[in-house]
Formats: structure tokens, C-alpha cells, sequence
């Protein structure tokens, strides 16, 4: 592939976060698969790694990495968007070794310290924020996360307001903003369960069915632009279209975690009909994805990227629409809430919504910010193998986690009497189990190979970065 460079140099700083974003993408599904052997195995790791800690270092983890992601997207697409450096190469790579250093001493202090002393090493008694599942940081890693987004923020809005406004950059904005505001709802625990469940949906909810899905929306119009050469105009009428339409069905559609925890009956309403509409933007994200391919004007040579791009809306449209469709009504969601048919949902949504268009991101950044146009044909025919693996891999899974649930709901939760005991009908399930453990053991040889296609072809051209990247473009 023929040698390139960045259009601004302040872009390389970007590489430093996707690098963090799949180390830790790694570790995640290394732990997911430790779990995985807990269901199975129960003394697996028993003492020195507990289910419990397990958990929630694999999902702090997955929101780690993936706000790792998005701010390396930011970062490289907001000076191309803008058309002007980044505001402050420096303060970015200062608060990215911040964030990393803090969520590394959290993780170790989940693997290392009970919880309940970590709580009190870490003035818990003094503003109560932890015990709540997603939000288990201590509170000076909450502290500590506002402060990097603040900072984040900063630099990427000043980077916006000296230079060129555009659609994608006001979308992106918009949910990065949100994302950061919303996440303040995590320093409210207050003492009434029913509120407590509230706050707490505020951020998980409003993030991933909310303000993510924007972001979600500016990384895939990104890259359909670059790697289809569409005119912006038709991509921006969509994009508009979609975010609406994610907004719309998204806010009141966290109406379908208020039906059984307290709140008036009229949310039963509410929540089913705004979130059987929620999948209406994901299957807009899939056409447009398509319509955008067809209507391409050139053939971008980075063949890989569009393939996680197309993907990643489809995936997104199982996981997100049909999976979340399938027990979100009121009626059904009373025997399926907290089943494995949640597990399936949620594994098969993120996957697609999120860490695809991350990974499509990368897909197209890397081999610039390495030096090069795209990757060589035969590491993309190897990234290309490790999107089928992981995509396979998780469908395997999802699949396997949907019959657990069935089952379950069945043996556990339908009968009026009689009803199987959980730890029983636990034991009916280690089939789906196993099945499962095939295909998180799928989808980690999938992201190997995808780590793998970094290394093939011939030797890149590195473009500095930091510092020594503002230096080689004022030369």
C-alpha cells in the first residue's frame, strides 16, 4: 500500500488510546471467559479470583476500554472534521496516561482488596457511590474519571469552536457531552431503593440506548464518508434522521427498567411502546449503511473498515432491535427481566452497537496513523477472517444464552407452583453453558487474529507522535 500522512499531525495522539483500547478489550474477554468456567466450574480461580470480582472487572473493563475508543476517535476524527489541530496534543496525552494509571490501580484494587474494604480504604462513608452494578468504582476513581472527561471535553469543544462545524462533529459533541453530564447521576445513592434504581438507569440506560448511540451514529458516518466518498449532505439528512429517532424511542423507552421496581403502572405503557420502537434507528442504521455502499464513488482501498462499518449496523440491528424487541414488553418482560435472555440481549447489543464501530474506527485509523493508505491485502484478509470469527463466536454464544433463558423462564419462572429452585435450574443449564464457553473461546482466537493483522504485511512507516508529531509538521 502506498505511504501516506496524517493531515494533522495532532491526530497521532489518537493511537495511544486505541492501543489502551485493546489491551483492555483483551482483558475483558480474558475475564469473560474466566466467568464463563465459574458458571461451569465452581471453584475455578477460588480464592484468588471470586465470580464476584471476575464480573466486575469484566464489565469496568468493557466501559473502560470503550471510553478509551471513543476519546482515540475523537481525537482523530475532530481535527479532520474541523479542519485545525487539536487544541492541545499535550493535555490529551497527560490525561490519557491519568485515566490509564487510575483504571489500572482500580482493577487492581477489585483483584486485590475485598470490596467491602475497598469501600472504606476509599472514603466511601464519606459520599456513598458504590455497590451498584456498572458504577462500582471507588468514589476517587468517579472523581477521577469527571475530571478526565472534563478535560477531554475541553480540549476537544475549544478544538471545535476555532475550526469548521460540521454535522458529524455536532453529533459527536452532543453525546460525548451527555455521556459526561449523565455520568454524574452515579454520585446519587440515595436511600430509597426506587429512586436509587432510577439514578442509576439514568446513566446506564441514557449511555448505551442514549448519548452512545450518537457517538455511535458520527464514527460510522465517518467512516462510510471516507471509505465511500458519498457526499456529506446525503450522509448528514441520515444521520439527523437517525439520532432523532434514537432520541425519540431512547428517552422514554427507559420506561421498560421502571416496570417493576415501584414507579406508577402507566410506565408499563410508556416503556413497551417506546421501546418496541427502539430498533425503528438501528434498522435505519442498517439501510443507511447499505444505501451508502451502493451509492459509493469510489472503492476505498481499507476494504476491512467498511466490512466492520456494515457490520457493526446490522449486528447492531439484532442485538439492539430484535434481541431487545424480544423481551421488552411489559407482559413478557415480567418473566424474562434478569434471565439469561438479558445475557443474550446485552452481549449480542454491545457487540454490535459498540465495540464493532470502535473497532471499525481503528480499522480505518491505524494504517494512517502507521504510515500507510490501508493495510496490505493479506492483513486484511486476515481482519477480515477475524470479523467472521468474532461475529461467529458471538453469535454462538448469544444463541446458547437465549436457550439457557428459555429454558429458564420455563423451569423457573412460568410454573405457579412447583417452581424449580434457581440453583436447580442452574444445573439444568450447564449445557447452554458449555456451548457458550465454546464461543467465548471462538471469539477470543477471533480477536487474536484480528491483533495479528497489525503485524502482517511489510514493515509501516511510523508517524510520531505527541510532541515529536508537532515538530516533524512545523519542520
Amino acid at each position: 500500500m502506498p505511504a501516506t500522512r496524517l493531515q494533522y499531525a495532532s491526530q497521532s495522539v489518537s493511537k495511544y488510546y486505541f492501543i489502551a483500547a485493546l489491551a483492555l478489550f483483551t482483558a475483558q474477554i480474558v475475564f469473560g471467559l474466566a466467568l464463563g468456567l465459574q458458571y461451569l466450574l465452581g471453584d475455578f480461580l477460588f480464592p484468588y479470583i471470586p465470580f464476584n470480582q471476575a464480573r466486575m472487572v469484566h464489565t469496568n473493563l468493557l466501559i473502560v476500554w470503550l471510553l478509551f475508543g471513543f476519546q482515540g476517535a475523537a481525537y482523530y476524527m475532530v481535527p479532520e472534521e474541523s479542519e485545525t489541530e487539536l487544541y492541545s496534543p499535550k493535555l490529551a496525552i497527560a490525561l490519557f496516561w491519568i485515566f490509564l494509571v487510575a483504571g489500572a490501580l482500580t482493577i487492581v484494587g477489585y483483584l486485590a482488596v475485598p470490596y467491602a474494604k475497598l469501600a472504606e480504604l476509599t472514603g466511601n462513608d464519606i459520599l456513598q457511590t458504590m455497590g451498584r452494578e456498572f458504577l462500582e468504582q471507588p468514589l476517587p476513581t468517579k472523581l477521577g474519571i469527571v475530571a478526565v472527561m472534563l478535560g477531554f471535553l475541553f480540549n476537544i469543544s475549544m478544538t471545535v469552536l476555532k475550526g469548521r462545524k460540521t454535522s458529524i462533529s455536532l453529533v459527536l459533541m452532543i453525546g460525548l457531552w451527555g455521556l459526561a453530564l449523565l455520568f454524574l447521576f452515579s454520585f446519587v445513592n440515595p436511600h430509597n431503593l426506587v429512586r436509587d434504581k432510577m439514578y442509576w438507569w439514568f446513566v446506564v440506560h441514557l449511555w448505551v440506548e442514549g448519548t452512545w448511540e450518537l457517538i455511535m451514529g458520527a464514527l460510522l458516518a465517518f467512516v462510510l464518508i471516507k471509505t465511500t466518498g458519498v457526499d456529506r449532505e446525503v450522509i448528514d439528512k441520515w444521520l439527523y434522521v437517525i439520532i432523532a429517532m434514537a432520541l425519540i424511542t431512547g428517552i422514554l423507552g427507559t420506561g421498560h427498567h421502571f416496570f417493576f421496581i415501584g414507579m406508577p403502572g402507566y410506565w408499563l405503557w410508556v416503556g413497551s411502546i417506546f421501546s418496541a420502537m427502539e430498533p425503528i434507528p438501528f434498522f435505519m442504521m442498517t439501510v443507511f449503511a447499505f444505501n451508502m455502499v451502493q451509492r459509493r464513488r469510489r472503492e476505498h482501498p481499507n476494504q476491512a473498515a467498511l466490512l466492520w462499518a456494515v457490520g457493526c449496523s446490522v449486528v447492531a440491528f439484532l442485538g439492539a432491535g430484535v434481541w431487545g424487541f424480544i423481551h421488552t414488553l411489559s407482559p413478557v418482560n415480567y418473566y424474562t427481566h434478569g434471565s439469561q435472555v438479558t445475557a443474550a440481549h446485552g452481549h449480542l447489543a454491545f457487540y454490535g452497537a459498540y465495540v464493532m464501530v470502535v473497532l471499525a474506527i481503528i480499522s480505518y485509523a491505524m494504517p494512517i496513523l502507521r504510515g500507510r493508505v490501508a493495510n496490505s491485502q493479506k492483513a486484511q484478509n486476515v481482519e477480515m477472517w477475524s470479523f467472521w470469527m468474532m461475529t461467529v463466536g458471538m453469535v454462538v454464544m448469544v444463541l446458547a444464552l437465549t436457550g439457557a433463558g428459555i429454558l429458564q423462564i420455563w423451569l423457573q419462572r412460568m410454573p405457579t407452583s412447583g417452581a424449580m429452585s434457581f440453583m436447580d435450574t442452574q444445573d439444568q443449564l450447564r449445557f447452554f453453558y458449555w456451548i457458550r464457553v465454546g464461543g467465548g473461546v471462538g471469539f477470543l482466537i477471533g480477536l487474536m487474529t484480528y491483533l495479528s493483522s497489525f503485524f502482517i504485511g511489510g514493515a509501516p512507516r511510523e508517524v510520531p507522535t505527541g510532541a515529536a508529531a508537532l515538530r516533524v509538521r512545523n519542520a
